[in-house]
Order: C-alpha cells, then structure tokens, then sequence
C-alpha cells in the first residue's frame, strides 16, 4: 500500500470533490462507499473498486477486510488518521473508503418478467428518501427501479449509505421523463401514488396478475399531471388518522409491501 499524508495529494482533492458534487461524479462515473459495512458490501457485490483508502488506525480494526480489498481494488494507499477525518462524510469514521467505478445497470425492461414489480420515482430529492427507499425495495424483493432525471443522485454518499449496499444489488435505470418512459411500455400495468380521497384506495388493488409499476412523487408537490396522466390509474394510501400525507418513503415501503404480498 502507497502511503499518503498531503491534503492536496491529488487523490485526496479527487475523493473531496467525489464527496461533494453529484456532477463531478457523473463526470468522472465513481462514487464512494465508506464504513467497513458498505465496502463488504460492496465486495461481496463484486464492484469494481478503483481505489481503497485506509487510516491507520483501521489497520488493527478491520485486518481480515481490509486484506480482502487490497486484493479487490486496483490500488490501495494508507493515511494518517486525521487526513482520513478531511475526507470522511461521517462524523465518527470508521477509517476505511473505497472509490468505486459507477455500476453499468441494463435496462430493466429488456429482461421484464411477466409479473414483474417495479418502482418509480420523480423527482424525489431527500437522498435520506431515496436511500431509504432503494434499501426497502430490496428487502421486499421488487425487482428494479426506474428514476427520473431529476431525482437526487443514487451514488450521493447519503443515499449509499442510507440504502445499506443496495445500490450495489438493485436493478436500477435512469430516464429524462416518467411519463415517457411509461408510454413505452404499454404492456405494464402503471398505477400514481396521489393524495386523493376520490381516487381508488391501495388495498383495492391487485397486484399479483401482471407486471406493475407504482410511481412515487415529489416530496413537496407530489407526481407531476403528466406523468398521472401517463399512469393506468391513480390509487391512495387509506389513513384513518387526521394526517394529509405520508413521508415519501414510508408511503413508498406500504406501496412495495402491497405489491409483493
């Protein structure tokens, strides 16, 4: 392992901005995965891991993982402690990141099972959301998520961790517009999230017979009226309670386990 100790090694300033900017990530298609956990995880995942930086101190922590991703990563540098703090996104570091090279997903539809189960999502922006949501999509087995554009990002270091390794294991794609991306597929059965007590309830609905796809919206505004439009049908959440709305991923976790039960 090459040892590092300058704030402005060019690794260093190349983690900060991969930290910090979803633009300089998509520029340069890597993203971070840090704490031991995310980067079993991604091991295990077989992700393709550029670089692995360590703090000394994680040498004694984590000497069995630590082996595992030097033989994994194309290169592997240590740091002193303190450097490790400049460049960790958490506030207690466990002292060991990996740069990972961005994940070639296929599109999901080429391979749609017939009862398939899928998620969408537009413009969800709360990266605890989002992380949240990757996470219980692949706990409760749906098999892929669809994310518009303007989405937050999926490699935010906020939605990596928050989904516990699943960005390394979910099928996931990435389109311009839902709405588009929904009228290509008429064989889908599309059904709107929306806040509507006219509209038909979730219990209502079956699931089990064709492939589906339920759009989540905004957290804020909720799903734009073309990408309703674009949807089979419209469906709410039923509550009993005096509340107008549910968090976007708490709302979204209900949907999914409806869908698969």
């Amino acid at each position: 392992m090459k040892r590092i100790s300058a704030k402005d090694n060019p690794l260093i300033k190349h983690i900060n901005k991969l930290m910090k900017s979803a633009g300089y990530r998509g520029e340069c298609r890597e993203f971070i995965a840090e704490g031991a956990r995310l980067c079993e995880d991604a091991l295990v995942s077989d992700a393709d891991i550029s670089s692995l930086v360590i703090s000394d101190s994680a040498l004694d922590n984590y000497p069995e993982l630590i082996d595992e991703l030097v033989c994994k990563a194309d290169k592997s540098y240590i740091v002193p402690d303190a450097l490790f703090s400049r460049i960790s996104d958490t506030k207690s570091p466990q002292g060991i990141l990996c740069v990972i090279k961005a994940l070639d997903n296929p599109t999901l539809f080429d391979k749609i099972k017939c009862n398939g189960k899928f998620l969408a999502l537009d413009n969800i922006q709360d990266p605890s959301n989002l992380g949240t949501i990757l996470r219980t999509a692949e706990a409760v087995g749906i098999d892929g998520v669809i994310m518009s554009a303007d989405c937050c990002d999926i490699y935010s270091p906020k939605v990596v961790r928050g989904s516990m390794g699943a960005v390394f294991r979910l099928s996931y794609c990435v389109t311009d517009n839902i709405a588009d991306f929904l009228k290509e597929y008429q064989n889908i059965d599309s059904y709107a999230a929306v806040v509507n007590s006219d509209a038909k309830k979730l219990t209502e609905i079956s699931f089990r017979d064709r492939a589906s796809c339920v759009v989540i919206g905004n957290e804020a505004n909720g799903l734009k009226k073309s990408t309703v439009d674009a949807c089979s049908l419209s469906f709410t959440i039923p509550m009993k309670g005096r509340a107008e709305s549910l968090n976007a991923s708490v709302a979204a976790s209900i949907i999914m386990w409806e869908m698969v039960k």
